[in-house]
């Protein structure tokens, strides 16, 4: 029966809660009508697509007890939080977390809390319910299935990292730099931005010079959603292996000491004695080894380290010339140019890549025919540069593909187009990424393999794929003069 249930009961909460599985929120919606003798007529509406229907819809229709502001948690008798999430289907039927976890709003009006267990944000944490629902974007949002209920506590090892993500970010706020905060700047536990535009969302701050800075919210980043998706509702077996595995370290050291910490033991070795050490075949032309050295000496047998998993960590090498110079840019993943036409830029995969991607810089030096093993340094990039360079430059190419990419073709074939180049933007630029060359232009011209290699652009025109590359010269300005060797 609707509302048959103890709120000052974790036990009775959570049987009642149950009950949700394998139901739609237009179920929750009719048993909620026909209770209160209403017409179940007409509540699957047109509106249900609008964003944030389903926000807070269980607590209001299902639980019945009444919205508010407040930070404690929503059954506060029991201490426990209620949050709903949804799962993406993936293309091979797997499920996947699709979004981070809002957990609560970060005040800029007072002081921030030093202790993380009178925060507000351990007060929604402790105990979570977590409802997860498919979301399935070809039917209107009440025909959202709930598939899972359960309850959830971060377990201690990951409550050490989110407590040190914690104090990340307020010492930022507290420092005034609050406009600063970017959600990569820390592992589990992010500061997600908050409201429908930048400009509307744009809050004064308590600290230091009182610069305007954007709303946000504590929340779990998506990869770590994903993480507790698969290990404590699907309960699969992830193929993970643990960088630490005796918590008392991290309450000696951040994870980031620990991590640098165990690369700098290394610090010295050339890759090819690290190969020997570790008994891997030296291969100079397999790009990957510079990179799955990293693992080995961060004491992993194979490629998927868990807190890199749940932290969104990309392990990157860095290869540098004799005389300090990085001979290459870094690319990064492909795009569709029909997609990359459409999006906003707070809506981008290049935003939703940078801003909530770590990367873990592996750094060599070439010396003779090998490369000397320089120390490693945890990188995410600052906010000012990708909400002020980097938008610029995606825009000026996103300007160029709307209104028409021009291309021009010489005697012997060669295509050139108008996109900016690599010294438009101090940041990023674009390049092909594909395996050759491919072109069908309203001329007539057509080279190369046109469906494997191009993808349509608005014009009807195609062109050779192409993704994003961060320059080197700006991955340099990144390395300490330690790395470098560079005054």
């Amino acid at each position: 029966m609707l509302f048959d249930y103890d709120k000052t009961s974790v036990d009775s909460i959570l049987q009642y809660a149950k009950q949700l599985e394998g139901h739609t929120f237009l179920d929750v919606m009719e048993q909620y009508l026909e209770y209160h003798g209403m017409s179940v007529e007409g509540a699957l509406t047109d509106d249900t697509h609008a964003k944030g229907q389903l926000g807070n819809f269980l607590e209001k229709f299902y639980f019945g007890y009444k919205l508010n502001g407040d930070q404690e948690a929503d059954f506060k008798e029991a201490g426990v939080e209620l949050k709903q999430t949804c799962i993406d289907i993936k293309k091979d039927g797997s499920y996947t977390a699709g979004e981070r976890l809002s957990i609560t709003n970060i005040s800029f009006k007072e002081p921030v809390e030093h202790d993380f267990y009178k925060s507000h944000v351990w007060e929604k944490i402790r105990l979570m319910l977590l409802i997860h629902y498919i979301r399935d974007k070809s039917v209107q949002r009440m025909l959202y299935k709930i598939m899972f209920v359960n309850l959830f506590t971060p377990p201690a090892d990951d409550l050490n990292i989110i407590i040190d993500d914690y104090m990340k970010i307020i010492g930022k706020i507290e420092a005034g730099k609050a406009h600063e905060l970017s959600e990569s700047d820390t592992l589990y536990l992010g500061a997600c931005t908050k409201g429908a535009t930048a400009a509307k969302s744009m809050r004064p701050q308590f600290y230091g010079d009182h610069t305007l800075a954007r709303k946000r919210n504590f929340c779990f980043k998506r990869n770590y959603m994903d993480y507790i998706l698969h290990m404590y509702v699907l309960k699969d077996e992830v193929p993970y292996e643990r960088i630490i595995t005796d918590s008392d370290e991290l309450k000696k050291q951040t994870f980031e000491d620990i991590i640098i910490g165990r690369i700098s033991a290394y610090v010295g070795k050339t890759d090819k004695q690290l190969c020997e050490m570790f008994g891997r075949k030296y291969d100079n032309k397999n790009k990957a080894q510079w990179s799955n050295l990293a693992y080995c000496m961060l004491g992993i047998k194979g490629n998927h380290a868990e807190e890199f998993v749940k932290a969104n960590i990309v392990v990157k090498s860095i290869r540098l010339e004799e005389n300090g110079d990085m001979r290459e840019s870094m690319s990064f993943p492909a795009f569709k140019f029909l997609d990359f036409a459409t999006q906003t830029w707070e809506d981008s995969d290049v935003y939703e890549y940078f801003s909530a991607t770590k990367f873990l810089f592996i750094v060599y030096k070439k010396v003779d025919s090998v490369y000397v093993l320089k120390g490693a340094k945890l990188w995410n990039m600052p906010a000012v540069d990708l909400n002020e360079t980097v938008r610029e430059g995606w825009e000026a190419v996103q300007h160029i593909i709307k209104e028409g990419v021009q291309f021009s073709v010489s005697p012997k074939g060669i295509v050139s187009n108008n996109l900016p180049g690599k010294h438009d933007n101090r940041i990023i630029h674009i390049r092909p990424h594909a395996k050759k060359a491919a072109y069908r232009l309203h001329s007539g011209f057509i080279r190369g393999n046109v469906e494997r290699d191009a993808n349509p652009l608005p014009d009807g025109q195609w062109m050779t794929t192409q993704c994003f590359w961060i320059n080197n010269s700006y991955i340099l300005e990144q390395l300490p003069e330690e790395l470098t060797g560079k005054n």
